[in-house]
């Protein structure tokens, strides 16, 4: 009997020291758990936030590059980033602005496409968009480059980011 009662300290020491570890085993992961879906949330704005930079740099890289020989293209590629009324107002543009890239043999070309999140959270943001254009046409080889910068309002649509509002701003 001296040995089972010897035994039994033993034994109670072992499930003692077996649950200690599972407690700390399980506020481990706990910790980890936390830790990874903060990281993922993390990472899930940080690509929104890419997202959406590129989508209205893109938009604005789009509106000042334009060439008469490829007009109709350039346009769609506009309207494409586009949604709501601004869609709308760029698409009744587009006949007067593919007539005066032609009749002037027109074309825009940029530098420098910079963009900044001004704020931004799951299905919109406001975006800087600024860039250098220069426009040329047949009377005009030479232009010197010029400013562009707008204010852009975005909204999520699926995957994707298109643009709802601009404002030009100085």
């Amino acid at each position: 009997m001296a040995a089972d009662g010897a035994a039994q300290p033993i034994l109670r020491g072992r499930l003692t020291a077996i649950l200690a570890l599972v407690v700390a085993a399980l506020a481990l992961l706990s910790v980890v758990a936390v830790l990874g879906l903060r990281a993922r949330e993390g990472s899930t704005k940080a690509t929104r936030r890419e997202h959406a930079l590129q989508a209205a740099r893109q938009l604005g890289v789009n509106l000042n590059t334009l060439d008469y020989q490829s007009g109709q293209k350039d346009v769609d590629r506009i309207i494409a980033g586009a949604t709501g009324t601004l869609r709308d107002q760029l698409a009744s543009q587009t006949k007067t602005l593919l007539d005066q890239l032609t009749k002037n043999k027109a074309k825009v070309t940029i530098g420098n496409p910079q963009a900044g999140v001004v704020s931004i959270d799951d299905d919109s943001a406001e975006v800087i968009v600024s860039m250098d254009y220069t426009v040329t046409n047949e009377k005009v080889k030479n232009a010197a480059a010029r400013a562009w910068r707008a204010q852009m309002n975005l909204e999520r649509h699926g995957d994707r980011w298109l643009v709802s509002d601009l404002e030009l701003v100085p």
